[in-house]
C-alpha cells in the first residue's frame, strides 16, 4: 500500500544497553516517580520522624545534601577546563547532573523534615528547590533541542534534510493514498518555511503543534477508511489491513514529528537560551545562601 511507510516499519530496532534503558524516557519517569513517592512520603510524616537537622541522621543528610548540590558545579566546569573534559563523555556527565539535582533537594527536604525553620534555612531550602524546580524546565526544553535527552544537539539543517527526505519518499511513493501524500508536503513545505516576526515565531510553534496532532487523527481515518474499501475488493488487502493501517500510522508519527520539530526548534532553542540566562543566578544564589546557612548553624 505504501513503500514509504513499508520503509519506516522494516527498519530495524537497535538493541539497547542496561544503562540506555535507565536513562531512556522510561529510565527517567521511573526516577521521578521514585522522587515524587519519596517527597509525598516524606510530607505525610512531616514531624513525626526521628530526624533532628542539627544532629545524627538529619545532620548528615544536610551534609550530603548540600554536597550534592556542589557537586552540581562540575558540570559547568567541565565545560570551561580542558582536562575535566577528558573524563568521560558529556552525555553521563548530564546523566550524572540530573540524578544528583533530583536527589539532593530530597535528601535536603528529609534534613529540614519538611518544615521551616530560621530565616536563613528558608531562605536556603527557597533557592535549592527554586534551582531543582528551574532543572526540570531546562530538562525538557534541553530534549527538544537535542535526540533524545542524551543524544547530540539538532541543527536546523539536519532536521530540514531529515523532513525533505521524508517529503520526497510521499512524493514518489504511488501507493499512498493521495490525500495523504498531498497534505504531508503541503504540510512539510508549511514547515520549512521560518516564521516572520518575534511574534510569529512563537505562535508558529504551537500551531504547527496543534495542526500535526489534529492532522494526525484526520489522515489517520482517511487512510482506514480509504483502506477498508480496498479491503472488500482485494483479498490481500483485506489479509493484512490491520498491519497496514498499523504501517500507515507509524509512518504519519514519523513524519508528523519531524515536522514539530522542524517548528519548534528555533523557539525552543531561543526559549533554552533564555533559561540558561536565569538558571545560573539561581543556582549562584542557591549556593551562597546555603554557605550562609552553614555558617550561621555553627556559629550560634
Amino acid at each position: 500500500m505504501n513503500e514509504a511507510a513499508m520503509a519506516v516499519a522494516a527498519k530495524p530496532t537497535a538493541r539497547r544497553s542496561w544503562g540506555e534503558i535507565v536513562f531512556s524516557a522510561r529510565g527517567a519517569a521511573v526516577g521521578y516517580a521514585l522522587a515524587v513517592l519519596a517527597v509525598i512520603i516524606g510530607w505525610l510524616l512531616r514531624g513525626r520522624l526521628p530526624i533532628d537537622a542539627e544532629a545524627g541522621v538529619g545532620y548528615a543528610l544536610g551534609i550530603i545534601g548540600g554536597s550534592l548540590m556542589l557537586i552540581l558545579l562540575l558540570y559547568s566546569l567541565r565545560k570551561r577546563v580542558r582536562w575535566l573534559r577528558r573524563l568521560g563523555a558529556t552525555r553521563y556527565w548530564f546523566r550524572g547532573h540530573m540524578m544528583l539535582g533530583i536527589l539532593g533537594p530530597v535528601l535536603i527536604l528529609y534534613h529540614c523534615n519538611f518544615s521551616l525553620g530560621s530565616l536563613n534555612s528558608r531562605v536556603a531550602l527557597y533557592c535549592t528547590l527554586l534551582v531543582a524546580g528551574s532543572g526540570l524546565i531546562g530538562r525538557y526544553l534541553y530534549a527538544k533541542i537535542h535526540q533524545g535527552l542524551y543524544g547530540r544537539k539538532n541543527s536546523l539543517r539536519q532536521l530540514t534534510q531529515q523532513l525533505q527526505q521524508s517529503s520526497e519518499r510521499i512524493e514518489h511513493s504511488t501507493g499512498l493514498i493521495r490525500e495523504l501524500r498531498l497534505r504531508l508536503v503541503a504540510l512539510a513545505e508549511e514547515a520549512m518555511n521560518p516564521p516572520e516576526g518575534l511574534l510569529h515565531s512563537f505562535t508558529h510553534p504551537i500551531a504547527m503543534g496543534i495542526k500535526t496532532r489534529w492532522l494526525r487523527h484526520r489522515l489517520y481515518w482517511i487512510a482506514r477508511k480509504e483502506l477498508t474499501a480496498r479491503s472488500l475488493v482485494s483479498p490481500a488487502i483485506e489479509r493484512h489491513l490491520e498491519r497496514l493501517l498499523d504501517v500507515t500510522a507509524k509512518f504519519l508519527d514519523q513524519h508528523l514529528v519531524l515536522v514539530r520539530q522542524l517548528a519548534q526548534f528555533g523557539f525552543f532553542e531561543r526559549l533554552f537560551s533564555w533559561w540558561h540566562i536565569v538558571h545560573v543566578p539561581f543556582f549562584l544564589m542557591m549556593i551562597v545562601s546555603g554557605l550562609l546557612h552553614v555558617l550561621a548553624v555553627h556559629m550560634y
